[in-house]
């Protein structure tokens, strides 16, 4: 067993900090976290540590846009049709990618990688390790199925398939499909016909439309958002929102919290190169924090990478910290919300014992500028150190 000393520990849990405390783990797992020496255990003393999970990145890119590679080889939408239900990410992510590198160092250890958003459909999510040698190893489990809303599938009208131009056209084509899918589940239910009967396409769509996956949906503005809640209630959809960052009311987040729907939100730090971002700011966090999003566990965060680099994700926690929030509660956003999101909190999100021995110790506070990685364990295993 092996075991670490660290200063100050923020545990992953909204506002819960320690301090002074061992975090000691045998094999993969965390074995014991308190004040007291774990007896038998090799310990590494960290002068002034602190300690976090490790950050967890609730929507990338990382492995199909790869770092290095010309832009004509980048593999996030797959231009042959607008709906691809049976597309899965992580059939296009590739673990050399370099980022992955550079994602370890700073502490990030985990991604959901989706397809983009250039199609109404565009095939399953995937929760992977960045460690891992091959995709077989890196994959944890799927995470719902990628829809998109709004500008981006409306802006690739030269792309093969039935193709919106507006975004009525859009919303149109994402209820047909799901339409499609309710019908052939209640006659698979009523013994009237066997699932084999149905295309592929379809089947792939029967768990959303019966509750059993998520549908994770690319909008940012208010009245696509809008649309989305009606389309949940209507057919009775489980959703998240990913985006979110034209939202600039507090109307619409009591919509969204009022319907329980969990928001992926940012890329915060990049440039609102697009008509749909003209009320895009980081201050509309604001609306978020002031519904109690963060605290409920309903808002989670994403690099978008490479939108944004995902190794500088944690730099995004700053606005929340301006906002109101210190820091043992921001960075629940980067940890136990999005592993809940995500579907993975019975082993990540937080420090604890039982718990996957994946966390990140620091020479200092997190978000000081001379602060950096100074230990990084996944799964009980030493994957940076600079102690």
């Amino acid at each position: 067993m092996r075991a670490v000393r660290v200063r100050k520990l923020y545990t992953g849990r909204y506002g819960e900090v320690l301090e002074n405390v061992y975090i000691a783990w045998d094999g993969k797992e965390i074995a014991y976290v308190g004040t007291e020496k774990p007896r038998d255990a090799e310990i590494i003393d960290i002068e002034n540590g602190v300690a976090t999970p490790a950050f967890i990145d609730a929507h990338s890119h990382i492995g199909m846009v790869r770092s290095g590679e010309p832009m004509a080889e980048e593999e996030s939408n797959d231009i042959m049709d607008s709906v691809l239900p049976l597309a899965d990410a992580i059939h296009s992510v590739y673990m050399d990618d370099k980022a992955f590198r550079d994602s370890i160092e700073h502490g990030v250890l985990y991604s959901c990688v989706l397809p983009g958003s250039g199609n109404i459909i565009g095939g399953k999510a995937a929760v992977i390790r960045n460690y891992a040698h091959d995709i077989e190893d890196a994959f944890i489990k799927s995470a719902g199925i990628k829809a998109a809303l709004g500008y981006n599938p409306r802006s690739v009208k030269d792309w093969k398939g039935t193709r919106p131009s507006t975004r009525m056209g859009a919303i149109s084509i994402l209820r047909k499909w799901l339409i499609k899918a309710l019908d052939a589940a209640k006659l698979i239910e009523k013994g009237k016909k066997d699932p084999e009967e149905f295309d592929p396409e379809v089947r792939a769509l029967i768990p959303v439309v019966r509750g059993e996956e998520l549908l994770r949906v690319h909008v940012h503005k208010q009245d696509d958002i809008a649309a989305l809640i009606a389309l949940k209630k209507e057919l009775e959809l489980r959703v998240t929102i990913e985006h979110a960052c034209d939202v600039h009311s507090a109307e619409t987040v009591r919509k969204i919290a009022r319907e329980s729907i969990p928001v992926v939100y940012g890329p915060m730090d990049s440039f609102p190169y697009k008509t749909e971002l003209k009320h895009e700011s980081w201050r509309n966090l604001r609306f978020f924090i002031e519904e109690g999003m963060v605290e409920k566990g309903l808002l989670g965060l994403m690099s978008d990478h490479p939108v944004i680099l995902q190794r500088n994700i944690y730099l995004q926690l700053r606005f929340f910290v301006r906002l109101g929030l210190d820091f043992s509660k921001a960075i629940s956003v980067l940890t136990m919300n999005n592993a809940r999101i995500l579907g993975v909190d019975k082993f990540l999100g937080s420090i604890e014992k039982g718990k996957w021995a994946s966390f990140v110790v620091w020479n200092g506070e997190p978000l000081r500028m001379d602060s950096y990685p100074v230990l990084v364990v996944g799964e009980g295993k030493v994957l940076h150190e600079e102690v």
